[in-house]
């Protein structure tokens, strides 16, 4: 690290680590390296970020400088910092991740701000609310929807054993096992019917495109969560195939990527729906549907 290796009698100080190691990340084509740096070092150190301020001349010990050395050499390798430290924080809550599911981005708070919106209609208040979440990964999307709506309760499905295993633990961590449950679902052979919202962040990167990610995504995010077929909406079809029939809920919440606003509203338009919303991200981009599907509710 920065030419002083661990056990050496001249161990950096927390600032000379911060300053060789964010020129190294640099180097390795990391645009936030400085941030990335500091996240990492409170991580090999245990310690919160002030404490890099506070005592930003304490020499790292060997042990320390060793564990974040190796955090390096994977960072640099461009594994995100959430898969090295195995957590994401998203909608401020903290999830656990593994190589088992989608690392949780925050565009996709766009489609929880959304599906939030419509928990607070007026309807909805003072009743039971159940939610469907689609491809539910490491179950961010549901829990923090849980947690933000009390009176409600959720499946999420997936088609991945491991990533309903890190589903649950999120859960548990929680505290939101009395009102989550998870269930091994293939979309593609029928969705369970019964819910009033279904949200998804479902695969949508057009097979051939996936080569050409950022190697944090094409080297670390499962394929399955990520594929989405010849033209990246095999899921969507799925989804508003399973949406016109028995199992139709009231409202229907997605995200989707760059360039594919047109395509999905054109698929939702088949359900007939009532209404239909798109929404922005925080850079301006399109990034989910909102559907109401019909007025009454079940």
């Amino acid at each position: 690290m920065g030419g002083v290796t661990a056990g050496s009698s001249d161990q950096p100080t927390i600032k000379s680590a911060i300053r060789s190691s964010s020129a190294r990340l640099a180097a390795a084509g990391i645009e936030d390296a400085g941030i990335d740096a500091r996240r990492l070092l409170c991580h090999a150190l245990g310690c919160e970020q002030i404490k890099l301020l506070t005592e930003s001349d304490r020499l790292l010990s060997a042990e320390e400088t060793a564990r974040f050395e190796a955090m390096l050499v994977r960072r640099s390798a461009r594994e995100p910092v959430s898969r090295i430290m195995g957590r994401r924080d998203f909608y401020g809550r903290t999830f656990m991740v593994t190589p088992g599911v989608l690392d949780p981005r925050p565009d996709t708070e766009t489609l929880v701000e959304e599906t939030l919106r419509i928990a607070h209609e007026p309807e909805y208040q003072g009743r039971p609310l159940s939610i469907l979440d689609i491809g539910t990964g490491s179950g961010a999307i549901l829990l923090t929807l849980l947690a933000e709506l009390p009176q409600a309760s959720g499946l999420g499905i997936d088609v991945s054993a491991d990533a309903l295993t890190v589903a649950s633990a999120n859960a548990a961590a929680l505290g939101l096992c009395d009102r989550a449950r998870f269930e091994l679902v293939d979309m593609s052979k029928g969705l369970p019917e019964g819910y009033d919202i279904w949200v998804s962040n479902p695969p949508y990167i057009p097979a051939e495109e996936i080569t050409g990610l950022d190697p944090e995504v094409r080297e670390y995010d499962p394929r399955l969560a990520l594929d989405g077929g010849t033209d990246g909406l095999d899921a969507y079809r799925h989804i508003v195939a399973g949406a016109s029939g028995a199992a139709a809920p009231r409202w229907l919440a997605m995200e989707f990527g760059a360039g594919q606003s047109e395509a999905i509203c054109a698929l939702t338009r088949e359900l007939r729906p009532v209404e239909q919303t798109v929404t922005r991200d925080l850079g301006g981009h399109d990034r989910c549907v909102a559907v109401k599907l019909h007025d009454y509710l079940k």
